[in-house]
């Protein structure tokens, strides 16, 4: 951690509120059993993990991360390897705060609901400052310089901003800024947002990162909550009531990356997921996760380390190799070949298979002869022998897979493939050939 970016006793009474219980339907069918920060990526790790890890690299202790949808694999998560990073005798606190029906009898309505929902956990924890945030992004930064700039431009409330492309703008907040960084115009999710002077094709987007002073919060919450025609969101209703009435920063979003280009990245969508774990396996990748001064945490499950066994020659040989990958702990290339791919904790790919430019979650075992590419395999996945994955989409929609606009096909956690003619002739073999096979 950079010690000299963080200033322990600035952020000492700050609680950051990290919303973690969105459905995720567009990542479906990854978030059919899990909320979408507990979906794994870059092998060993869960989207919400970077949030987490910004959080404790800043500085911040005190932590209430509200969940609601499918969240049990989300909670054993932050429990199993979060808990530890925070001590309760010191006033340091990570608490996982479903729906309590405690002001009314709905689930969390919107952020800002869930948040209002929360009010009484907040005024027991007695704030000066509130930072809430997206639990669902992918990115490095120091919350510390956005605490900085809102005590220092006294904002009522002051909103992480980064421009994004005009054309992927109408899946965010957007907003027009003056030349003191005040937001004069702010527009959730419209199909023809307004460029930025200058950059016709940009748009300044919200990062869905809030910083409010805790009282002018709460009195926010308790206006909207009573708001009938509210839908309690931050983005479409608290934030763009301020505007005209308030002083409303917008923060230039500060990599902590140390890229030439800021990385964010919202991988709500199938393709998105894709391409932002496919970043990884690059040569020189826009993510960094490999650096010790801001490192990304999680929970890493007691396997042992990664196994590559066959070394024979020949473009058809029998090796157990890959490149241009990232394969995690527990992992077995026995005889199989992975390229372009990320390689999950656990997982078994068997002689003569290949695996290219895809992601292979935990527990999956990869029968001989199968081929995969442009593929996700969710956990707990047994792909027969000879089945080939990402090669014919009408065939892989025929067994029961999504495959998605770009051509991503995805196969479900769990699922269970009907042994085709091709993968039974491929396993038939001796019980001799078909341990060597293994």
């Amino acid at each position: 951690m950079r010690s000299r970016d963080v200033d322990q006793t600035r952020v000492r009474d700050v609680v950051a509120i990290v919303l973690a219980g969105g459905r995720g339907s567009r990542l479906d069918p990854l978030t059919r059993d899990r909320a979408k920060p507990a979906v794994p990526f870059g092998g060993g790790y869960r989207i919400i993990d970077f949030a987490l890890s910004n959080c404790l690299n800043s500085g911040l202790r005190r932590l209430l991360v509200l969940t609601q949808y499918k969240a049990i694999s989300l909670d054993r998560h932050i429990h199993s390897g979060w808990d530890r990073f925070f001590c309760r005798d010191l006033g340091e606190f990570l608490d996982i705060l479903p729906p309590q029906q405690r002001v009314d009898d709905n689930w969390y309505r919107g952020t800002a609901d869930a948040v209002y929902q929360n009010i009484y956990s907040l005024e027991m924890a007695q704030p000066r400052l509130v930072v809430v945030l997206a639990g669902d992004h992918i990115y490095k930064m120091n919350y510390q310089s956005l605490i900085e700039a809102h005590e220092q431009s006294g904002a009522d409330v002051t909103v992480g901003a980064l421009p994004v492309p005009r054309s992927e703008a109408g899946e965010f907040g957007t907003m027009e800024i003056d030349a003191t960084n005040r937001i004069r115009g702010f527009w959730e999710k419209v199909t023809d947002p307004r460029p930025m002077p200058g950059h016709p094709e940009m748009c300044l987007a919200s990062m869905g990162i809030y910083c409010f002073s805790t009282q002018f919060l709460l009195e926010q919450l308790k206006a909207d909550a009573s708001d009938r025609g509210s839908r309690h969101d931050f983005g479409q209703n608290i934030i763009p009531s301020l505007v005209d009435t308030h002083d409303v920063l917008a923060f230039p979003f500060r990599d902590e990356n140390r890229k030439r280009d800021a990385y964010w990245r919202d991988v709500g969508t199938v393709d998105a997921y894709f391409d932002a774990n496919m970043d990884l396996v690059e040569v020189d990748p826009q993510l960094n996760m490999y650096d010790e001064q801001w490192p990304i945490r999680t929970q890493y499950p007691a396997y042992p380390p990664p196994k590559f066994v066959f070394s024979e020659s020949g473009p058809e040989a029998r090796r157990g190799e890959a490149t241009d990958s990232i394969v995690c702990p527990g992992a077995i290339l026995s005889g199989g070949r992975a390229r372009r791919a990320i390689i999950g904790p656990g997982v078994r790919v068997n002689s003569f298979a290949r695996v290219e430019e895809s992601i292979v979650f935990e527990g999956v075992d990869i029968g001989r002869h199968a081929r995969i590419r442009r593929a996700i395999i969710d956990k707990d996945v047994r792909v027969p022998a000879g089945t080939q994955i990402g090669f014919d989409h009408e065939q892989d929609r025929a067994r029961g897979l999504t495959v998605s606009t770009g051509g991503v096909t995805v196969v479900p956690k769990g699922h269970r493939f009907v042994t085709e003619p091709a993968a039974a002739e491929a396993s038939q073999a001796t019980p001799r050939e078909a341990i060597a096979a293994r």
